[in-house]
C-alpha cells in the first residue's frame, strides 16, 4: 500500500539530498512535499522558497507535488511513496518519540496528510548524522532572484564570499541561479562540509530573454548584514542590454537551437 514519510531535522543535516537519493532508488511512483520549518526562541527556520521542491522535480521528473495534496490526493498506487520534508531545529524526547510538532501537524491536517512514519536527523539510526548541528543561534535571511541573470564570474566570487563570512557568520546557504545561457544551478553550501555544491539543472532555458523559473536566495547565520548581501547581489545581476548581448552571441554560435 502507498506509503508516506515525514523526514525532519535542523538546518543543512542532509535531508532533500536524502530524500533525493531515497527517490532515485525508488521504483515506483513517488511525491514530496516541503512545508514550513518551525522557529524557536533565537532560531529561525529558513523560508520556504520552493528552492528544494524545483531542485527535486528537475532531478525526479515523475515526482508528484503533493502542496494541492488537499486538492489531488496522493497516487492510489500500492507502491508510491510520499516523502514530506521539514525544518525542526529539536526532536522530542523519547517519552514523546511519536509526537509531532503541533505546527507541522496542522500543516498535515490542512493537506489531509497522514504521516505512516517519522524519521528525525540526529535521532534514527537510519539517517546520516554527519552534518546535524545542535544550533543554539541562527537567523534568516531570503531573497527572491526571480527574472534575474547572473554574471557567472560575479556570482562564483559573490558565493565564495558569503560562505567565507565577508557577510557575517553564514552556517547555511542554498539557491537557484539563473545564467545567461539558459542553465540553472542549484548552490549548496553548509559549515559542517568542507565546500560547496554547484548542481546544474537537467532543465536548459533557451537564450531568449529572462527566465520565469524559480530562482531564491536563502542564508542562515549569525550577525548577517543584509544590506550588504542585496547591494553586493545587485551588482551581480545583468541588465537587460547586457543580457540580451550575451544571448544574441550564444544563439548566432548555436543557429539550431530550440527558441519556441
Amino acid at each position: 500500500m502507498p506509503q508516506t514519510w515525514l523526514i525532519v531535522g535542523p538546518p543543512g543535516c542532509g535531508k532533500t539530498n536524502w530524500i533525493r537519493e531515497t527517490l532515485l532508488k525508488h521504483q515506483g511512483s513517488c511525491a514530496y512535499l516541503r512545508l514550513d520549518g518551525c522557529s524557536h526562541e533565537g532560531l529561525e527556520a529558513g523560508i520556504n522558497a520552493g528552492i528544494d521542491r524545483n531542485w527535486l522535480s528537475d532531478q525526479i521528473p515523475r515526482l508528484q507535488d503533493l502542496s494541492n495534496a488537499s486538492v489531488s490526493p496522493l497516487p492510489s498506487s500500492e507502491d508510491c511513496l510520499a516523502l514530506i520534508e521539514a525544518q525542526q531545529f529539536r526532536f522530542p524526547s523519547i517519552a514523546d518519540s511519536d509526537r509531532i510538532d503541533p505546527r507541522i501537524q496542522q500543516q498535515l491536517d490542512r493537506l489531509n496528510l497522514k504521516p505512516d512514519k517519522t524519521l528525525h536527523f540526529g535521532r534514527d539510526s537510519e539517517l546520516p548524522k554527519q552534518d546535524t548541528l545542535d544550533f543554539t543561534q541562527l537567523e534568516a535571511w531570503h531573497l527572491n532572484l526571480r527574472d534575474s541573470v547572473w554574471d557567472p564570474s560575479s556570482l562564483s566570487s559573490f558565493w565564495f564570499e558569503l560562505v567565507n563570512g565577508a557577510y557575517g557568520d553564514v552556517y547555511r546557504a542554498k539557491a537557484l541561479m539563473n545564467l545567461p545561457d539558459g542553465r540553472s544551478f542549484f548552490c549548496n553550501w553548509m559549515v559542517s562540509q568542507e565546500g560547496s555544491q554547484f548542481l546544474p539543472l537537467e532543465t536548459v532555458e533557451p537564450p531568449t530573454g529572462r527566465p520565469t523559473r524559480c530562482s531564491h536566495l536563502v542564508v542562515q547565520g549569525k550577525a548577517l548584514d543584509q544590506v550588504g548581501i542585496q547591494n553586493t547581489i545587485s551588482d551581480c545581476l545583468l541588465a537587460d542590454e547586457v543580457l540580451e548581448m550575451q544571448q544574441a552571441q550564444l544563439r548566432q554560435q548555436q543557429p539550431d537551437l530550440q527558441l519556441n
